[in-house]
């Protein structure tokens, strides 16, 4: 089942997130989120998870590509699936949803921005549409070492 998330489930989505932060270069940030962090993301942010069996299976969510009215209709996403529920269409579901809210809230572009090292996520974004717009080279740092970044774009 996918809902709007609530403050309650900030330590489930921390439990997914968190292991992928510390241990990845899905993601190029090294700081773990809080449990009061994801709990303010998600009173400030459109954040939907998905469930099985009531655990959190996964979580997506939007807010602003870049500050300035002039980006106001355009929009990055993030979507993260506990490692047991990957592959299974979770993914595209959650990705369903946050579109279709984004939709109503006059957004006409997604963006994502993938490690270049994260092939799975680079497949899973040209499968549900997102077309490749640019690569910047060595733009992350993570591990000791410099990581290439991928932009993709989905017109909404």
């Amino acid at each position: 089942m996918i809902r709007r998330a609530v403050p309650g489930d900030a330590t489930a989505i921390a439990a997914i997130w968190n292991p992928i932060i510390r241990d990845t270069t899905v993601t190029f940030n090294s700081q773990e989120a809080t449990v009061g962090d994801l709990a303010s993301l998600i009173e400030h942010r459109p954040v939907f998870v998905l469930t099985n069996k009531e655990i959190l299976a996964g979580f997506a969510s939007y807010g602003p590509f870049r500050s300035g009215n002039g980006y106001r209709y355009v929009a990055e996403h993030t979507v993260m699936m506990a490692e047991n529920a990957r592959g299974q269409g979770g993914g595209r579901a959650l990705m369903k949803a946050i579109e279709a809210d984004a939709k109503e809230q006059q957004v006409t572009a997604f963006w994502a921005g993938v490690s270049a090292e994260n092939e799975e996520a680079i497949k899973f974004h040209e499968a549900i549409g997102f077309a490749e717009a640019a690569r910047l080279p060595e733009v992350g740092f993570k591990f000791d070492r410099f990581l290439d970044l991928v932009l993709m774009q989905k017109r909404l």
